[in-house]
C-alpha cells in the first residue's frame, strides 16, 4: 500500500512540476528556450513587471532571428500590427479583449502573451454559463470560515486577485458566456484597479504589470451581450480569419505536426497536398464560393475554423497510424472532415454532398477524395 502511495505521489509530483510525460505543456514550459533566449538578448526598456519588453513580446509572438542567430518560431501568423496593438494595450491601464469569430487563435495568442508578459499563463478563468462571482473575486473554506469567521486564512484567492496582487496578467477565457450580472464583476476591478473584500473590511489594490486579456466571439450559441459600460474598458482587437490560403495551410501544417509530437503519433509527418486540400474545402465552404471564383457554394451551419481543420487533420494522422500504414490518405481524413461540415444532420448533410457532386468529383487531383466520400456514403 505505501509503495503504490509513493508511485502515485511521484506521478503527480512529475506532472506538477510539466515533465515530458503531460499531455499538454503550458506555453511557458514549451518555449521556454526561446523565453530564455529572448530574455538574453532583450535590452530594451520594460514595463513594470513585464519579463520581456514589447519588442521581445512581439518577436515571440511572430516569429524572428534574434541577433546572436537563435531562431524564435512563430506563434501567430497574420498582421503584425494587431499584435502591436494589444502588446501595447497590455502596457497601459485598459484591459485587452480578443474578438472574433471561433477559432482565429484568440485563446492561443492570449495564452502566448501571458507567458511572455508575465512568465505564466496559468492564471486563467474559463468562462461558463456555470461561471459566479467567486469565480472572477475571492471564495471561502467554508470549514475554516465556520471554525474561525471570516478570515484572510480563510479566504480561497481566485486567479484574478492573485494577478492584482502580485503585478501578473489575468486570462477570462469566453468572456460572453459568462452570465451578464456576473460580467460586471469586471467593472470595480478595470476601473478602479481594486477588489473589495468587505466581510474583512479591506481591498486588494493591484500591483503594477496587473491587466486582464479576455477572449469572446459572438458566433456561439448561448452568448451573453456585453454591457456597454464593459466594453468600455477594454480594448477590442479582432482578430480575422487567414486572410490567404498559404498563411492558414502553413497555420495547420504546423500545429498539426506538433500535435502530432505531443501525442506521440507513429505517423508520417502530413503532406502539404493533403492539408491543402483539407484547406481548400474549409475557405470554400465558409466563403460560398470555390477558390477561382467560378461556382458559388451553399454553406453550412458550423464555423469551419482553422481550429476545425487542425482537429481534422490530427485525427487523419491517427487513423493513419493506427489503422493504415502511417502516411496521411484521402480516407483518413474523410470522417473527420464530415464531422466538421455536418453540424445539422439533415441540412449540412445536402450541403456536403452538393458540394461533393459539383465541386469534389468535378477536379482530377480529388478523385481519391470522391471516392473515399462515396465509400462512406
Amino acid at each position: 500500500m505505501a509503495k503504490n502511495r509513493v508511485a502515485t505521489d511521484t506521478k503527480m509530483a512529475t506532472a506538477v512540476e510539466g515533465g515530458d510525460g503531460n499531455l499538454r505543456l503550458h506555453a511557458e514550459q514549451q518555449y521556454a528556450a526561446e523565453l530564455a533566449a529572448l530574455a538574453k538578448v532583450d535590452d530594451r526598456q520594460r514595463p513594470p513587471n513585464w519579463k520581456l519588453s514589447p519588442w521581445a513580446v512581439k518577436t515571440y509572438i511572430m516569429g524572428g532571428t534574434l541577433p546572436d542567430g537563435f531562431v524564435v518560431t512563430p506563434k501567430y501568423v497574420g498582421n503584425d500590427r494587431l499584435i502591436e496593438i494589444a502588446v501595447a494595450t497590455l502596457a497601459t491601464d485598459r484591459a485587452l479583449l480578443l474578438y472574433g469569430v471561433p477559432g482565429t487563435a484568440k485563446s492561443w495568442v492570449s495564452e502566448h502573451l501571458c507567458a511572455a508578459i508575465s512568465g505564466t499563463s496559468t492564471l486563467l478563468i474559463q468562462g461558463t454559463a456555470g461561471t459566479d462571482e467567486s469565480t472572477l473575486r475571492y471564495g471561502w473554506n467554508y470549514a475554516r470560515l465556520l471554525a474561525e469567521g471570516p478570515s484572510l486564512d480563510a479566504l480561497v484567492t481566485s486567479p484574478m486577485m492573485t494577478a492584482m496582487a502580485t503585478g501578473r496578467l489575468c486570462r477570462v477565457e469566453e468572456l460572453t458566456r459568462i452570465p451578464s450580472e456576473v460580467q460586471d464583476t469586471l467593472i470595480t476591478i478595470l476601473s478602479e484597479k481594486t477588489l473589495p473584500i468587505p466581510e474583512l473590511n479591506t481591498e486588494v489594490q493591484a500591483a503594477k504589470g496587473f491587466n486582464v486579456i479576455a477572449t469572446a466571439n459572438n458566433r456561439d450559441k448561448g452568448v451573453n451581450e456585453l454591457s456597454s459600460a464593459l466594453m468600455r474598458r477594454f480594448n477590442t482587437v479582432v482578430l480575422p480569419v487567414p486572410s490567404s490560403l498559404d498563411d492558414e495551410v502553413a497555420i495547420v501544417s504546423r500545429r498539426a505536426e506538433e500535435l502530432g509530437r505531443s501525442l506521440e503519433l507513429p505517423a508520417e509527418k502530413p503532406a502539404l497536398e493533403e492539408i491543402r486540400r483539407v484547406v481548400t474545402i474549409f475557405r470554400e465552404l465558409r466563403s460560398g464560393v470555390t477558390e477561382d471564383g467560378k461556382a458559388k457554394i451553399k454553406t453550412p451551419s458550423g464555423t469551419l475554423s482553422t481550429a476545425e481543420a487542425i482537429s481534422v487533420v490530427s485525427g487523419g494522422m491517427a487513423m493513419a497510424a493506427f489503422y493504415g500504414d502511417g502516411k496521411l490518405r484521402a480516407s483518413d481524413l474523410l470522417s473527420g472532415l464530415i464531422g466538421a461540415v455536418v453540424k445539422d444532420p439533415v441540412q449540412d448533410q445536402l450541403i456536403w454532398h452538393e458540394y461533393v457532386q459539383t465541386v469534389v468529383k468535378e477536379r482530377d487531383d480529388w478523385k481519391d477524395l470522391y471516392r473515399a466520400s462515396r465509400d462512406i456514403s
